[in-house]
């Protein structure tokens, strides 16, 4: 019953009554690193705004909290007691992802909760299912489904200019020091660059493609020696048998110029970092459709689509069953490289309703 509750949920969402409210009031929970873009997303919003913070490091909270005339605490229950918001923002470590938002789902607070949403399927589909229970907004925000650059290049996908779609390839190839950070440390991040970035990853796949049916992940070395994956090649297969490759490590600065391309039987795409085109079989020029990966904008389009989801005037671009897809599909590429084979994806959506 849990996948027809969360696609109910969905179409629900879409009739609610318009607030009379024109902003909506947002808590931020954690002020690490991607919180940072998130106060560059609000200063550039006049739909969304700030209201209160949290953070166990009182200090990062309140200066955090400062430029915007917010609130601050150290503890988020204590935010959620004194404060008046509608919507909130995890962006904590993932295993405390779960607690905080079945938390404040249960107080009515809607949440958009960073990537990845959580460290198992079962934790998925728990919150998930309190969202429904307690009528609110619930997704997992992956800011590339946002940027306008992959949203022109998922229409023009879809118009057929490409022709049949016959490879995908996705690439995040950065050297980044993650010795001294969490996302290196399996019990709160659940893994290393796979669930990492790979999440990303997954999320793109399947709204280029569809769903993703199997997948084979492997190891290809370690360059920092951590106790997590750094350096790993996934391989998935969507339900319409297209073959995704994706490439991730924490370990080599690649310098690719795109982290998209798209092969068709009629044309080519790549989604770059700094420009993004197409070319038709047909024609031999380029034709250049955008400016590449704007972070600001990404995350800007994020809550503000959040935003209008809650107020019934447009669909969650992720909705909660892409979120609990998401850690499905991830759950069996670590399978996989635990086993060394291809792995199907099992859906804990379709157990749950057996």
């Amino acid at each position: 019953m849990v996948d027809q509750e969360l696609k109910n949920k969905e179409e629900e969402s879409q009739h609610r009554p318009i607030s009379a409210a024109p902003r909506l009031r947002f808590a931020l929970i954690g002020t690490g690193g991607i919180a940072q873009t998130y106060a560059a997303a609000f200063q550039s919003s006049d739909c969304c705004e700030l209201k209160a913070v949290a953070d166990i490091d009182k200090t990062s909270a309140d200066a955090f909290a400062e430029p915007f005339g917010a609130k601050s605490f150290d503890d988020y229950r204590s935010l959620a007691e004194k404060v008046e918001f509608d919507a909130v923002i995890i962006s904590t470590p993932p295993n405390t992802h779960p607690e905080i938002a079945i938390h404040l789902m249960g107080l009515g607070k809607h949440v958009l909760c960073e990537k990845p949403l959580c460290l198992s399927s079962a934790d998925a589909v728990r919150m998930n299912e309190a969202a429904v229970e307690n009528g609110v907004i619930f997704t997992m925000a992956s800011k590339f489904r946002y940027v306008a650059d992959v949203i022109k290049a998922k229409s023009l996908v879809a118009s057929g200019v490409l022709g049949e779609i016959v490879q995908f390839e996705n690439a995040f190839t950065s050297k980044v020091d993650m010795s001294t950070r969490w996302n290196s440390d399996a019990e709160v991040a659940g893994g290393g660059v796979l669930i990492d970035n790979g999440t990303h990853s997954v999320d793109i796949i399947r709204y280029f493609l569809g769903p993703i049916s199997e997948v084979l992940a492997v190891e290809t070395g370690a360059t920092q020696g951590l106790p997590v994956d750094e350096n790993v090649k996934l391989l998935a297969k969507t339900a319409d048998g297209v073959t995704a490759s994706v490439d991730l490590t924490w370990g080599i600065n690649k310098e690719l110029p795109n982290f998209i391309s798209v092969y068709g039987t009629r044309g080519t795409l790549h989604v770059g970092w700094a420009e993004s085109k197409y070319r038709s079989t047909s024609n031999p020029d380029w034709t250049v459709f955008g400016k590449g990966y704007d972070k600001v904008q990404a995350f800007r389009s994020k809550i503000e689509n959040f935003r209008k989801a809650v107020f019934g005037k447009e669909e969650l671009l992720i909705k909660p069953t892409d979120a609990l897809a998401s850690v499905e599909v991830i759950e069996a590429a670590y399978r996989s490289i635990n086993q060394n084979h291809w792995q199907p994806v099992l859906e804990k959506s379709d157990v749950a309703s057996s």
